[in-house]
């Protein structure tokens, strides 16, 4: 007989519903006990900004698939947030998956954002085609199978989220094309659409309404990642291929010389004017990508002038 936590259990399509516009942050898993117990001090910190939900990010290839599962499970365990962990389709059959989706369901978690994935760098040449699940569309659609099944507590079973890439996928240059995959992830199930973090809210808005035109409906949650250091940006332009930096945001960071403290200042600033725009512009939620620290978020939600995320629909 299966036992499921019931202590915050609460599926997406309810926190988007209620908590328009979301505000949620997003962690990845610590590799070491000190980063652990620094990453919960992080979360200490930021807990009572009562954000929408929590996100934990997955390794490429599912390299911290036990760390992440780990983290998810304490997060639920300890804490009054709701986590929703990343899952990706690299190097995992659907035994593995079945498996994931299993250990989550029985630990209470309610939510899954379903992602292609990257290879692991340490497999060169990793051959994808033997892959079970080639596309993120894949991996919603067995998701949708799971809930299907009866294999989730809740009788809608998992809430899904996918990602969504505003300056445009880095693999997929057609951008009509690029509608047409994403638009098959929603298809398949997807309750709501997570961006890559983007510095343009032009790139963002036109995204929006390019997906309404294709016949995506769902929530769009903007993905924001403030600059906190000159290496940092440089970091993020790696990470998020494709990433691009306006003028205007170039000359602010080259303004501040060496001073990395200036550089802070000035992509918080940055960070929280965009945020400004996007909920004047009715965004459905924005999602802050932490990097594991709380300082920056912390500014921005002291510069909207809440005090916890709860405010910032009470303005709206």
């Amino acid at each position: 007989m299966r036992h499921f936590s019931r202590r915050n259990r609460m599926h997406i399509a309810d926190i988007l519903k209620d908590q328009k516009p979301t505000l949620s942050f997003e962690f990845f898993p610590p590799k070491s006990s000190e980063a652990s117990d620094a990453l919960f001090a992080t979360i200490g910190e930021l807990e009572s900004y009562q954000p929408s939900f929590v996100s934990v990010t997955y390794g490429a290839g599912g390299s911290t698939r036990e760390l992440t599962h780990d983290l998810v499970v304490r997060i639920k365990k300890t804490t009054s947030l709701d986590p929703v962990p990343h899952l990706t389709c690299v190097c995992h059959s659907e035994a593995d998956v079945a498996a994931i989706l299993e250990r989550y369901a029985q630990a209470g978690v309610s939510n899954i954002l379903a992602l292609g994935g990257d290879p692991p760098k340490n497999l060169a040449g990793y051959d994808r085609t033997k892959d079970t699940f080639q596309h993120a569309a894949d991996l919603v659609t067995f998701i949708q199978k799971f809930n299907e099944r009866g294999g989730h507590p809740d009788k809608r079973g998992f809430g899904i989220g996918v990602a969504g890439f505003p300056e445009g996928h880095p693999s997929t240059p057609n951008r009509v094309l690029e509608m047409d995959y994403l638009k098959a992830k929603v298809d398949a199930g997807a309750d709501y659409i997570c961006t890559q973090l983007f510095f343009d809210n032009h790139d963002f808005y036109d995204f929006r309404a390019r997906c309404r035109l294709s016949g995506i409906h769902v929530p769009i949650i903007a993905g924001i990642m403030p600059i906190t250091s000159a290496s940092g940006m440089r970091r993020m332009a790696e990470l998020a291929a494709g990433a691009r930096y306006p003028a205007k945001l170039l000359r602010a960071i080259q303004r501040c010389g060496s001073d990395e403290e200036a550089v802070q200042k000035v992509g918080i600033h940055y960070a929280t004017e965009q945020c400004l725009d996007l909920l004047d512009h009715g965004v459905d939620g924005i999602h802050f990508y932490t990097l594991n620290k709380s300082h920056a978020t912390r500014e921005i939600y002291a510069s909207l002038g809440i005090h916890d995320s709860a405010a910032v629909r009470k303005s709206s």
